[in-house]
């Protein structure tokens, strides 16, 4: 999966946590946990987008772990809806499946990209 592909899957992933979102009921513990998750979801892309405009490698990898944090949030709070039986767990299903997903691609780039900046300091020395 290349960059761009990764940016549009990061963005609709947001898009579809957003439209589930604005089918909830309203409640006091849901939308908390609702305005929990449109916050993290949306930070996915949004460091996605800013990691690849970062003024070095360093600043790479730092985005790209807050990006894998925010993935990984994410999940989380799909997992409390669910465990508190505030929505239904098959509506879930494919969000946590992508949120799991999009963790698991962020830590691989995350250690890959540690890697390649380890491997360069190596060569520079």
């Amino acid at each position: 999966m290349d960059k761009i592909e990764l940016k549009r899957r990061t963005r609709k992933f947001a898009v579809e946590v957003t439209k589930f979102i604005e089918k909830q009921p309203s409640g006091r513990a849901l939308n908390v946990l609702c305005n929990q998750l449109i916050r993290t979801t949306s930070s996915v892309g949004a460091n996605y987008r800013s990691a690849y405009r970062g003024k070095s490698s360093a600043d790479l990898i730092n985005k790209i772990i807050i990006v894998e944090e925010e993935a990984d949030e994410s999940l989380y709070w799909l997992e409390l809806m669910e465990e508190s039986n505030l929505v239904r767990a098959e509506d879930l299903i494919a969000l946590k499946k992508e949120a799991d997903e999009l963790t698991a691609i962020f830590t691989a780039i995350g250690k890959t990209a540690k890697t390649n900046q380890q491997n360069n300091k190596s060569k520079k020395s």
